[in-house]
């Protein structure tokens, strides 16, 4: 018998520089013999990304932006995440559903409520094993951000959405720590990578 594939989720705001980490955490697990798929949300299939250009880059309401988010989620939780778990192979994904709740819910004031019941519906028995959580202050992501490239239609949002994005992240990992694993995104990237290859060899070694 085949067993379930591990599922890792790297979440935090705008320019907190998981998506930088996404290729160091891959490539660690594959020196242990593990070779996860490496994907993204929103995203990760044909029409995902399709529905992500839609997302980053038309006006459209609080609600019309969570239905698509969950819409381009349930695609690639039924054609990519699902199917790899369930031949035993892990995922990496860069934001899951986490994401819904910090950026809708404390960005833009969806109802977690309503988020929960999108999440229940879409995938009910599939939730993230671990999640690392890159946490930084919404100033210092703004100035890596200005630096980096043209900005989106989330990454123009005032500072005061970012840090509401940033407490309702840290809520949820306050509420479930045998989940989440916060780390500084203010740190130099090799001290990050230290304390993420340090993090990633002790919980395989479990």
């Amino acid at each position: 018998m085949i067993s379930r594939g591990r599922f890792i989720t790297l979440e935090g705001i705008d320019g907190a520089g998981k998506s930088t980490q996404a290729s160091f955490i891959a490539e660690k697990l594959r020196v242990r013999g593990i070779d996860p798929l490496v994907t993204r949300e929103p995203g990760g299939t044909p029409l995902g990304e399709q529905l992500r250009d839609l997302i980053l880059h038309q006006p459209m309401s609080a609600r019309a932006e969570t239905l698509l988010l969950f819409a381009a989620r349930t695609q690639h939780v039924d054609a990519v995440i699902a199917p790899a778990l369930a031949s035993g192979r892990w995922v990496l994904c860069d934001r899951f559903t986490d994401a819904s709740f910090a950026y809708q819910g404390g960005g833009r004031g969806v109802r977690a409520t309503d988020i929960e019941t999108l999440a229940n519906w879409v995938h009910a028995d599939l939730r993230p094993d671990i999640t690392l959580l890159f946490d930084l202050a919404p100033e210092v992501a703004a100035l890596r951000l200005a630096k980096s490239r043209s900005a989106d239609r989330f990454e123009t949002e005032q500072l005061a959405f970012f840090a509401r994005v940033r407490t309702a992240y840290l809520a949820r990992a306050q509420a479930e720590p045998a989940r989440f694993v916060v780390f500084d995104g203010s740190l130099a990237p090799e001290r990050l990578q230290r304390q993420l290859e340090k993090h990633i060899e002790s919980w395989l070694s479990k």
